[in-house]
């Protein structure tokens, strides 16, 4: 097909790496540059480092009291203490002070007693350079302080001081030179606000995340201006970029797809294709080359897929460059939640929200689209699905490389269920308090969160399953899913649930029954939400055929997601709360007032997290943002309203 992008020297990222460092062998930098002392930490020593003086450079005290010549002090004891006339065999001094000429000792004050203004009386002899810091004592002049290639650290900072280095040589830092391309990018110096953006263009923001990561590596950063996707332009910045001298060039692709991405067929032309493709996902349209002599990484331009290129490829170069390798990140085992499938031959990333529930470490798959900048900033931790396997199944154990501190884990409350925006405040509110707890969220509907409490794998289960036979909300599906487990179930709040309509209501949608219109589109929530089981009960009470509606079969696990796609043209009407219409400018046509609860364990309900959570619920600043949004009834938040 024409445009289609055909990856002709696909690797694995193993071989990958193998090819590109066997290519280039980046040797550690020798070039060294002289910098001052203040600037140094996170650089790395160019040659050994000596003192220049010794610390300390004098006798000092180290500790209050009276200096003395530990000779004048012989013969002291409690039964026959020893006088000393100040000024003559004692003297005041202070920590730190220095110590006075023919004086060797200390004697600290609360050892002493003072007779009167010209006597002290002490109850015990002293020998030489007690309680004294005496020249030296750290080190002396001509000690090596630091080897060669020692990476210096903000403590070091004082033992290079001490020693009297003001400034020193330290190995120059690999340069990077960043060229971001793309029609469709502008950057953001350009805009005064969001309103300048127009119609199909993005923000460039991957040149600014991918240079604090080369920061982070110890490396500098020099980022061009965007370039427009034209082969002539991205080979004449190439061209000048290798000319400038730097250790390796990062060429960001714009989003474009197909025959309008370059980047490969321009390094072959003027360098070395060496890979095109790896089999890793997200990070799959990698490129490996050189240009003259320089090595040259092509990242894909989606956020996720340039991060876990960068992360797989140009972190352990620019460590290499400096003679190290890269420090281990912080791992530590966990069960995911729900399946994962994944195809067969590519390794594949995936971000993850990890919590501590009960003796387990639980690990809640987050959406996989390359594209998503908040699966990342969201995102506690990544697993990896080797290339070999089609995925993993519920509760399955895994390592997880962790994006957040090992303590942050045990503070996360893990809740499961129904979406709802009110969560996201919850959240807010909750961080605003007690800024160590977070909430990790997984929106696999009303059923899916009670079987996540079945499993063990969730602390709160947001549910708001309505018994078409009783008219009640949850109950019976609790008793039915949980039998036998205990549980709290509290109110959170009543919602509007409705249809979700373009603005202005185009289609002339009156009701449900307009779904079975032939020039109407519908969008659904996946089986087992509340939000499917209620649209299918009120079909089943017109008498309605899911057959017959458009786009029945089309899925989304979030009431803003519903949204969106009415928003795009995807759809003319999807089934959600009032408040995601609100948020989206959209109309609603309200059908019926539901109960959304959270459901608890009996044993996490004096989890000091789930406490904190619930009385969050119960405050009035949770109640006041939720009425804000439209469509809701906080009036019982947090309440518990059934034990089972």
């Amino acid at each position: 097909m024409q445009g289609q992008k055909i990856y002709l020297r696909m690797k694995d990222p193993e071989e990958a790496r193998e090819i590109f460092f066997g290519r280039f062998n980046p040797e550690p930098i020798v070039e060294a540059e002289e910098i001052s002392v203040h600037e140094s930490p996170g650089r790395i020593t160019a040659g050994p480092v000596f003192a220049r003086i010794s610390s300390p450079s004098y006798h000092s005290a180290a500790m209050d009291g009276i200096a003395v010549l530990a000779e004048d002090t012989y013969g002291a004891t409690e039964r026959s203490p020893k006088r000393l006339g100040v000024g003559r065999e004692a003297a005041w001094i202070n920590t730190g002070q220095v110590l006075p000429e023919g004086k060797n000792a200390v004697i600290m004050s609360e050892k002493l007693n003072q007779v009167d203004d010209k006597t002290i009386e002490i109850f015990s002899s002293s020998f030489p350079w007690q309680n004294v810091r005496k020249v030296g004592e750290d080190f002396v002049a001509t000690e090596l302080l630091f080897p060669q290639n020692h990476k210096i650290r903000p403590f070091d900072l004082g033992t290079l001081i001490g020693g009297g280095i003001f400034r020193l040589k330290v190995r120059r830092r690999p340069k990077v030179l960043v060229i971001p391309t793309g029609n469709e990018l502008v950057n953001l110096t350009s805009l005064s606000g969001p309103s300048d953006l127009r119609k199909g263009e993005i923000i460039e923001s991957n040149s600014s995340v991918l240079s604090c990561l080369i920061r982070e590596c110890g490396a500098e950063p020099i980022v061009e201006d965007i370039v427009e996707d034209r082969s002539e332009k991205i080979k004449e910045i190439l061209v000048r970029a290798v000319d400038s001298g730097p250790d390796l060039v990062i060429l960001i692709a714009g989003s474009s797809a197909g025959k309008e991405d370059y980047t490969a067929q321009v390094i072959e032309d003027i360098g070395e294709l060496l890979v095109h493709g790896v089999t890793i996902m997200p990070g799959k349209p990698t490129i490996l080359g050189g240009v003259k002599g320089k090595p040259v990484i092509g990242i894909p331009g989606y956020p996720v897929s340039a991060y876990i290129s960068f992360d797989e490829f140009v972190r352990p170069f620019l460590y290499q460059l400096q003679g190290s390798i890269p420090p281990r990140k912080a791992s530590l085992n966990v069960a995911v939640s729900r399946d994962i499938p994944s195809r067969l031959g590519s390794e594949e990333f995936i971000r993850v929200n990890i919590g501590r529930v009960g003796e387990r470490v639980v690990a809640i798959p987050l959406p996989r689209a390359a594209g998503s900048t908040t699966t990342l900033s969201r995102a506690e931790g990544i697993i990896r699905i080797p290339s070999l396997s089609e995925g993993m199944v519920a509760g399955e154990e895994t390592e997880a490389e962790l994006l957040v501190e090992p303590e942050d884990i045990s503070n996360t409350i893990v809740s499961i269920g129904s979406h709802d925006i009110t969560l996201d405040i919850l959240s807010d509110e909750i961080r605003k308090r007690c800024g160590g707890i977070r909430i990790a969220s997984g929106n696999v509907g009303s059923l899916g969160g009670l079987l996540a409490l079945k499993k063990g794998t969730a602390h709160v289960a947001g549910s708001h399953l309505l018994d078409t036979q009783t008219g009640e909300y949850n109950i019976s599906y609790i008793r039915k899913y949980l039998k036998g487990i205990p549980v709290h179930v509290f109110n959170l709040v009543t919602r509007e649930q409705g249809l979700i309509i373009q603005k202005g209501n185009p289609k002339g949608v009156e009701g449900i029954g307009d779904l079975k219109r032939d020039d109407i589109t519908f969008v659904s929530r996946q089986p087992g939400s509340g939000t499917r089981i209620l649209l299918d009960y009120k079909l089943e009470e017109m008498g309605i055929d899911p057959a017959r509606i458009s786009g029945y079969e089309n899925e989304e696990y979030t009431h803003m997601n519903v949204a969106v796609a009415v928003l795009n043209g995807m759809a003319d009407v999807g089934l959600g709360i009032m408040a995601a219409a609100r948020a989206l400018g959209l109309d609603f046509i309200p059908v019926l007032n539901e109960q959304y609860d959270l459901v608890v364990p009996s044993s996490f309900v004096d989890d000091p997290k789930v406490k904190l959570l619930l009385s969050v619920a119960r405050s009035k600043e949770f109640r006041e943002r939720v009425k804000g949004l439209g469509g809701y009834n906080p009036a019982k938040s947090g309440d518990l309203w059934k034990v089972i």
